[in-house]
Formats: C-alpha cells, sequence, structure tokens
C-alpha cells in the first residue's frame, strides 16, 4: 500500500507521520520526500482495513497535513518502470556503468550485439566487454568529456556514444558517478542515414508549392496518402508525378515497405506483364521470377504512363484490383498480395474511354482519389523557388560557389512557357551552373529553344527564305498527318485540298508508307 500526503515544509512533520506508522505497528518499506511540491510518500504492505481506517484520520490530524490519499506507485517506482520500458524499446544497445567501470545496466539490445546474457553482463567490466577504447583511462581523466568513438563488440565494428553521468554537489561542484554507453552497429547506423536522406529526398517537405494550385495539390495529397483506395495522378510530362507518388507513400502507414515503380510506356507488352505480375518458370531452363506486384507485398506500386498500357494488362490489373489476387505469366495458381497501386498518366484517359483504348471499367477503378499536378507555365510562383532549389544543389554537386540568379534571369524563367515543366527547369539551370564563370547567372547563360504554343520551338539560328520555312513546315505537318489518313485522298479531304494539289505535295516531300510509319 502507497500513501501521497500533502504537506507543509515543517520540520519534523515527516517524524510525525512515520511515529503514527509506528504506533500502529506498520512496517515501513519505502519513503519519499518531493521538496519542490511539498509531498512525502510512504509505502508499506498490505494492511486490513479496520487499521487503515483509524491511520488515515490520525494522519490527517497532523498539524501541516492538508490532503492524504492513496497512490499506485511511488515516483521512483514510475521513473525506475520508464526507464526499463525505455530501455527494453530502443533498437540500439545501451550500457550503464559507475565510476570504475563496472556494467549496472543494460538493456535487451546490448546483451544481443554481446551476444552474452543480461546475468553476464551486469557485473562485468566494461573494458572486458567493448574493445578499442580505454575506459578506465577516460574515467579517471581530469574532464571527463562525452565521447563519440570506435568500438568492436563481439568482433565487429561499432560506433560507441559515451556520455558521463554527474552527480549535482551544490557549491562543491559535481562529482562522477559512472557513465552511460549507447553502442551501434554499422548497419543500424546504415539504416538510420537511408532513413533521413529518404525523407530528405521524398516527403512532401522537399515539394516545392509556393503557387496556390501547388498548395492544393500538396494538402489533398497529405490526406489521400493516410487512405487506402487507388491514387490517380495526372499532369503533363515533367511536372513531378513520381516525386508526389513517393511523397504519398512514405507519408503512408506503408512507408516501411517497399516502393515500387513501373513504366508500362517503356516496355513492350509481354515484357511489362512479365514485370508487373511474375513469370511461373516450368518451361525448360526457365527460373521463376517475383512479379513487381509480389515484391511490393505490403507497399505501394507506382504504375507510370498507365495510359500506355495493353487490352491484355488493363484487363489483369482490373482483376488485381477487384480482389487483390493474380496469376503469374504461365501459372495456374492464383498469389494474393496487399498492395496499394498509385498510377500516373498525361494522356486524357476519358477521352481513350470513349474511343475504346482504354477500360471504362479499369479508369473508374484507379480513379478513385485523383491529383491533378499544373504545368509548370501556370505556377509561376514556384519557378523562382525551383530555380534558387537547383542553383544550391548544383553549385554544391559541382564544388562551386552558390551564383546569384538576376532579376532579369528570373523574369525570364517565369515567363518562358515550360513545355517540359520541372524536369526542363532542372536540366536548364544544371547546364548554365555547371558551365557558368561567373558569380550571377543570367539569361545570356541558359541554353534555351524559343518556344511557342502555337508553333513549338522555333529555330534560334533559322536560315534560309520565308518559302524555304514554309516548305519545311508543309513537310512536318504532312509526315505528322499521313499515319492518321494514309492516302492523298483521305489527306485531302482533312486538309480542305484538291486530291491532285496532296498527291504532288507527297510526291515532292518524299512521304509515302515506305517513309513514314502507317
Amino acid at each position: 500500500m502507497r500513501l501521497d500526503i500533502h504537506c507543509a515544509d515543517r520540520i519534523g512533520i515527516a517524524q510525525e507521520i512515520l511515529n503514527i506508522l509506528v504506533s500502529y505497528q506498520v512496517d515501513l518499506k519505502g519513503i519519499e520526500v518531493d521538496s519542490v511540491n511539498c509531498r512525502m510518500y510512504v509505502s508499506f504492505p498490505p494492511i486490513e482495513f479496520e487499521q487503515f481506517q483509524k491511520i488515515m484520520p490520525s494522519i490527517r490530524l497532523i498539524d501541516g497535513v492538508k490532503d492524504v490519499r492513496t497512490t499506485a506507485f511511488l515516483p521512483s517506482e514510475r521513473e525506475h518502470n520508464e526507464l526499463n520500458t525505455l530501455l527494453r524499446a530502443l533498437p540500439d544497445g545501451v550500457i550503464s556503468i559507475d565510476a570504475k567501470g563496472w556494467v549496472r545496466l543494460c538493456n535487451d539490445a546490448a546483451c544481443r550485439d554481446l551476444q552474452l546474457t543480461e546475468k553476464e553482463v551486469i557485473g562485468a567490466n566494461i573494458n572486458n566487454l567493448l574493445k578499442g577504447f580505454n575506459f578506465t583511462r577516460w574515467l579517471e581523466s581530469k574532464e571527463v568529456l562525452g565521447q563519440t568513438t570506435r568500438v568492436e563488440v563481439a568482433g565487429e565494428d561499432f560506433i560507441a556514444d559515451i556520455l558521463p553521468i554527474s552527480v549535482p554537489q551544490g557549491a562543491e561542484g559535481d562529482v562522477l558517478a559512472g557513465a552511460v554507453i549507447n553502442i551501434k552497429s554499422q548497419s543500424r547506423l546504415g539504416q538510420q542515414v537511408s532513413a533521413f536522406r529518404r525523407y530528405g529526398q521524398e516527403s512532401f517537405a522537399t515539394i516545392h508549392n509556393f503557387s496556390t494550385a501547388m498548395r492544393r495539390v500538396v494538402r489533398e495529397a497529405r490526406k489521400m496518402a493516410q487512405l487506402e483506395a487507388p491514387i490517380l495522378i495526372t499532369g503533363e510530362t515533367g511536372t513531378g508525378k513520381e516525386l508526389l507518388a513517393r511523397a504519398c507513400h512514405y507519408a503512408s502507414n506503408r512507408s516501411v515497405k517497399p516502393f515500387i515503380a513501373l513504366s508500362c510506356a517503356s516496355l513492350p507488352d509481354d515484357v511489362a506483364e512479365s514485370e508487373l505480375f511474375g513469370y511461373a518458370g516450368y518451361e525448360e531452363n526457365a527460373a521463376p521470377k517475383r512479379g513487381v506486384l509480389e515484391q511490393a507485398d505490403g507497399g505501394t506500386v507506382f504504375l507510370d504512363e498507365v495510359g500506355e498500357m495493353s487490352t491484355q494488362l488493363q484487363t489483369k490489373l482490373l482483376r488485381f484490383l477487384q480482389d487483390g489476387t493474380f496469376r503469374k505469366v504461365g501459372d495456374e495458381n492464383e498469389v494474393k498480395v496487399n498492395v496499394r497501386i498509385i498510377a500516373a498518366t498525361q494522356k486524357d484517359l476519358p477521352a481513350m474511354v470513349q474511343e475504346l483504348t482504354f477500360r471504362e471499367d479499369l479508369y473508374y477503378r484507379i480513379n478513385v482519389l485523383t491529383l491533378e499536378i499544373a504545368p509548370l507555365r501556370d505556377r509561376k510562383a514556384d519557378v523562382g523557388p525551383l530555380a534558387e532549389h537547383f542553383i544550391q544543389k548544383y553549385a554544391q554537386q559541382n564544388g562551386h560557389s552558390i551564383p546569384e540568379l538576376s532579376a532579369e534571369c528570373l523574369t525570364f524563367l517565369q515567363d518562358y512557357p515550360w513545355p517540359g515543366n520541372v524536369r526542363q527547369l532542372e536540366n536548364a539551370i544544371y547546364r548554365a551552373v555547371s558551365l557558368l564563370d561567373d558569380n550571377e547567372l543570367r539569361v545570356e547563360h541558359l541554353q534555351l529553344p524559343t518556344f511557342t504554343h502555337d508553333l513549338g520551338y522555333l529555330e534560334s539560328d533559322f536560315e534560309g527564305s520565308l518559302e524555304q520555312a514554309v516548305k519545311r513546315f508543309e513537310a512536318t505537318l504532312l509526315r505528322k498527318l499521313y499515319p492518321a489518313y494514309p492516302s492523298s485522298r483521305q489527306l485531302a479531304k482533312r486538309l480542305g485540298l484538291s486530291h491532285t494539289a496532296v498527291a504532288n505535295k507527297l510526291r515532292d516531300y518524299g512521304i509515302n508508307r515506305k517513309t513514314v510509319k502507317v
């Protein structure tokens, strides 16, 4: 049983309380005094209820006692259990030693690292457990300061943080009571560094969102990251769809599981199917292969350019989204995994659904949550911060001093339409900073082609006459249209010209089924 006694700060009051316990023949187990909050705690074995009813009023009658109540634990018991819980939870080894180097305390992680039992560690000398650092000399030095050093633990290299334990003695100064040692293996240290870098490179904190449009996207993405439904991210090429998908993954409950990206546009249909679903490997000399879905079990699969999927692959993906199961290529057995799908595309999927080139049911399956990233030309507020970020990044990467961005150059960057979006801006800054021999980045340092949305890129070093330029444009236009209208009559109807005029132009420019893939 334990009592919490709120009392005045008066000499002799503790003695009076103890006298009452003695008078009732109560065996005292512990006593603690909190002088700051004017509280006294006493602990004793369980007693009869009749005896307890007599003790409580007697203590309350003592001059200076304000309140008496039972409590579940003493402050020291709480602190002791808090410390033990914390030590058990820590993934790194913690060892406490006294001023002579003898081990007084250690957690389970330290025992695992030392490959010893707690009984073998407690009472041992630290110099016999951790090699490569003289703890005795450090403890006996005139000024004992914290250390971070390499030590050898059970034949393996570890990093040790060694912190002295000092007990204040008022005007006499502090007295050294020992030290606490935190040991960390190389693999554990590597995991922490990787996690830190991953957070720094792939979290929402790295997404520049100074524009209203981008702030809205990030705000919605943070909320969607906590959900389990598929996400569809739309936007032009180079806007950062994969970066946003990674941020969603690492902000979700799946963050400790894999994030695997697969581009649906870069692989042939048969290869994409085996990459996504895996391969059974029943044929002779063919090894079985785990697909992306199986590898990412518990995590997230990012399907880039999902609009490029073949009809067959769309059907298999739809079935997987329905119940989480799929069959590997060449296998009849079903595999069930728990994977979240985040898809991205720069294509107009609703239009593709109308044209029957993308399955309508699949579109509604992946379009549960939608994020649309606006092109960089529509969020000029992001251009300046992004440019400054890339300037600093690549200047440091190349070992250069960070150049200033001139006001004229900033205005130029904000006015440029950026058809390649953030990726094009990054590449332009990288090229300019890498070749820069000045302390200021100006417009002339940027090697950007002139671009308009009506005509596309314009040649800055234009040569020839207007007639030659018109012919080049005409030939380019006819080559682009010919695959969709692969006869002179169809093409003539599309352009509103006579069949003869179009036929002559195709012949003049050498455009036919052999020269143009239809």
